[in-house]
């Protein structure tokens, strides 16, 4: 009797170890990207004051429409459509890569020369 209860007890533990690490493996995998292969296009638009945004799309479908410039404060846009070319083309990066919503630092608007 002594060992049918222990077995059951090793049965049991092994078994909880077992669905324990499932569960990790299953968490720990990233979603599957859905705009890892979608052809993307980009197009400058006017935005407040006199500045510029931009529109991106994911196989022809609207994805973002930017008239800020994003990760800053105010409403204002870039004020050249160079810095929101430059910046359209980092975000479909980081889309591609994955990110999703994509996020911008004032670092990284920096480092692609959009901030000066």
């Amino acid at each position: 009797m002594k060992k049918t209860i222990t077995l059951f007890v090793l049965l049991v533990c092994v078994f909880t170890v077992k669905a324990q690490t499932t569960t990790k493996e299953t968490e720990t995998k990233p979603p599957p990207n859905k705009y890892a292969n979608a052809k993307f296009e980009w197009k400058i638009i006017d935005a407040p004051n006199n500045t510029h945004g931009y529109d991106i799309y994911a196989d022809g479908d609207l994805l973002i429409h930017q008239t800020n410039i994003p990760g800053m404060p105010g409403n204002d846009g870039f004020k050249t459509k160079i810095d929101a070319q430059n910046c359209a083309k980092y975000i479909i990066t980081k889309i591609q890569k994955g990110e999703m919503p994509p996020t911008v630092t004032p670092e990284e608007l920096k480092k692609i020369r959009v901030l000066h």
